[in-house]
């Protein structure tokens, strides 16, 4: 029987206040690389791609409870327990082409944010870029993780703007509603490209890293909190906490999903715009058919979304790289405590920056970078499910029947999703 004290119930009663890991992870889910993808699909496709952010939701909460009750239960992130329990070789393989997929990430969103920017105002975009991912860098080595955790927070707002959008344009919605209930389905290669990279855009693998490794962090930054495995006192508040957290982060990152697809479809699509690539580029030519404002919203809705993915992608490539080698990890840490740690961090933000002034396709490294999350993905969840329910590992608290159907829903998805995209090229 453990002797650690159940959470008082005068903190039980305050899950508002600690809306974090699961709220930061599904805003995070729709940055300027995702709404790219977004705004490609409804442009391209119109509201018949609305479907797609309905079926990914209920999966995507699946997956995600899993990785944030692994490290809650467990008080490890993915690649410590990865280490722990399965061969190294799966472990090396992973992390590094997660490292991969994420530098290239963080390279398309601070280009995107540094071309929004000069949409906006003006002036030179590269310089923008590396403005940008500067400060990304300087808030997370020199901010504590639960002063840092607040701005990330009130950066999740940013996303409003594109439901705002939404609404400063004329939306037929009865055909909205058929259209997403009822949607011409196609075979033809480029719509199912289109829908494997909505899909791929919306489980990504450093979404799992980061949230089990916010659950750890939270629960270092609470002196009463103790892993669950060895504080079952504790487990109804936390588990009702991520359970609620992640409900509404996947509701709200969808939502915005959806409205992306929605105002790129109203606007782009049904005026004939159907070749849209970048986000900054879908801002650009929402401008003469919107109008100003709209165009506003969507720029400073991608400088916004950048600000808040670009920490995620790196901060989750340096919570992999500390599990699988153990070197200390916390954003709540000085940085001469962790000095690897913050290393990784500061390495894939430059190196991020840095191939912004290279001859590199920023549209060919986002597919790659879109093909080799989809090919992690896969291993990963597999990995994740069988985690989490091994007793060794989440003791009592395995994962229920019906978050297994979830999480293994969502495997099986994404493993068709990289068989999709294999075969139609």
């Amino acid at each position: 029987m453990s002797t650690v004290k159940p959470i008082p119930e005068n903190q039980k009663t305050s899950w508002l206040k600690k809306l974090g890991p699961g709220l930061i992870t599904g805003a995070a889910d729709d940055d300027p690389s995702g709404i790219a993808t977004y705004s490609q699909a409804g442009a391209q496709f119109g509201f018949n791609m609305l479907w797609t952010v309905l079926l990914t939701y209920p999966l995507m909460v699946g997956i995600q409870v899993v990785s944030a009750r692994i490290g809650r239960v467990s008080g490890h992130g993915l690649a410590t327990n990865i280490r722990r329990h399965y061969p190294a070789w799966l472990l090396y393989a992973v992390v590094g082409l997660l490292l991969i997929a994420n530098t290239i990430n963080i390279a398309a969103d601070v280009s995107a944010m540094g071309e929004a920017l000069k949409l906006i105002v003006g002036g030179p975009a590269q310089i923008y870029a590396v403005v940008f991912g500067l400060a990304s860098l300087l808030l997370q080595v020199f901010i504590p993780y639960r002063r840092y955790v607040r701005i990330l927070k009130w950066l999740t707002l940013a996303l409003l703007a594109y439901v705002a959008t939404a609404f400063v344009v004329h939306i037929p919605w009865s055909q909205v509603l058929m259209k997403t209930l009822t949607p011409q389905l196609s075979w033809k290669p480029e719509y199912i490209t289109t829908v494997v990279a909505v899909f791929g855009t919306t489980i990504s693998p450093y979404l799992f890293f980061w949230q089990a490794s916010q659950e750890v962090e939270e629960l270092h930054a609470d002196p009463q909190s103790r892993p669950l495995i060895n504080a079952p006192g504790q487990a109804k508040t936390n588990l009702d906490r991520i359970r609620i957290d992640t409900y509404l982060g996947m509701g709200f990152s969808n939502l915005v999903a959806f409205f992306i697809i929605l105002t790129t479809a109203v606007t782009l699509n049904l005026h004939g715009i159907t070749d849209i690539q970048t986000s900054a580029q879908a801002a650009a030519a929402l401008r003469p058919i919107g109008g100003d404002f709209a165009f506003i919203l969507f720029s400073v809705g991608i400088i916004g979304t950048g600000l808040l993915a670009i920490p995620v992608l790196a901060a989750s490539s340096a919570y992999a790289m500390a599990g699988t080698f153990q070197w200390k990890s916390s954003l709540e840490r000085a940085p001469m405590e962790a000095k690897r740690f913050y290393g990784i961090i500061a390495i894939s933000t430059l190196i991020g920056v840095a191939l912004g002034f290279t001859s590199i396709d920023a549209i060919k490294a986002l597919y790659w970078s879109a093909v080799i999350n989809g090919v992690i993905s896969v291993p990963i969840m597999v990995v994740m499910m069988l985690m989490a329910v091994r007793p060794e590992i989440m003791g009592q608290f395995v994962v229920s029947t019906r978050l297994r159907i979830l999480g293994w829903l969502a495997t099986l998805m994404m493993a068709a999703a990289v068989l999709a995209m294999f075969l139609i090229r």
